[in-house]
């Protein structure tokens, strides 16, 4: 049975695809309530709960203005410079050490074989999530829209060698404060992934683009010095296998528009809008 903090975020949802396919009309506080089926003062309440902002600014935070605005701001697209945008007062993400560590080739070919994997589930601000990790690092993170089940048996199929528990551990732990924003509770995240080089590579770059940024798939490619690789790297993005830890929602089209995401188009304008509505808001604070 979905909670009612399922049933809200089902909401704030919808509201934040019907912004992203009206966004040109300026639709209004009754426009919107209306299409989520709840009254202008509750929806208006629920969404500065859940966003930090209202509505309106929200509706600002993720068109496709603000995102090529973005864009042309060197903090947002260069890597060199991305460090200057990030929440202001508080331990930033990208001043951690996060270690990717790939795994050993047998552990790549063999399914996870000689692996223990635990794994528990979490609320996010943007739905259920669960999370696996190895005595190494966080493995797995995916959003669990079908279901608890459905979400173990995809990641079993990952790795169908490896022995599982269900078992919060530190690792875990450390990266769901990532979803609190509580910086100042994070030391070192690690990372244990499975992956080839190229796809390491470009999770490891993703990790630089900081809170409230954003880049291109061509941005990424150049960094790593291989310019034509643009839609190789699309394909890693694609892959990855760490939901909203490893950033992937923050690359977009160099058009500025958002483009597709692994667990879906609305949940990555959520992400954008909600990173930006922080880091916006941390900067008139």
């Amino acid at each position: 049975m979905d909670t009612q903090k399922d049933i809200d975020y089902q909401r704030i949802a919808d509201a934040i695809e019907y912004y992203q396919a009206h966004f040109k009309e300026q639709p209004s506080l009754d426009a919107v309530a209306a299409q989520v089926h709840v009254s202008p003062y509750h929806f208006q309440r629920m969404f500065r709960e859940w966003a930090g902002v209202t509505p309106k600014q929200f509706l600002g935070y993720i068109s496709l203005e603000h995102a090529k605005t973005l864009l042309q701001e060197p903090g947002a697209t260069l890597f060199d410079t991305a460090f200057d945008t990030g929440l202001s007062g508080t331990g930033r993400l990208h001043d951690l050490f996060i270690k990717v560590e790939g795994m050993t080739p047998g552990e790549y070919k063999n399914g996870g074989s000689g692996l223990t994997i635990s794994y528990g589930f979490a609320e996010s601000p943007f739905g259920p999530v669960i999370v696996a990790s190895t005595g190494k690092g966080i493995c797995h993170i995916a959003f669990a829209d079908e279901g608890q089940e459905a979400a173990l048996t995809e990641l079993q199929s990952k790795f169908p060698r490896a022995a599982y528990r269900q078992f919060m551990d530190a690792h875990q732990q450390e990266a769901l404060f990532i979803f609190t924003q509580d910086w100042r509770k994070l030391h070192e995240i690690k990372l244990h992934l499975k992956g080839t080089p190229f796809q390491l590579k470009v999770w490891e770059t993703l990790l630089t683009i900081p809170l409230g940024g954003l880049t291109t798939y061509a941005g990424i490619a150049d960094t790593l010095g291989q310019p034509k690789a643009a839609r190789a790297v699309g394909s890693a993005v694609a892959d990855n296998p760490v939901a909203f830890l490893i950033p992937c929602h923050r690359v977009i089209k160099s058009t500025g528009a958002f483009g597709q995401y692994h667990w879906g188009p609305g949940r990555k304008a959520a992400m954008i809008g909600w990173e930006a509505a922080r880091v916006n808001g941390a900067n008139d604070n």
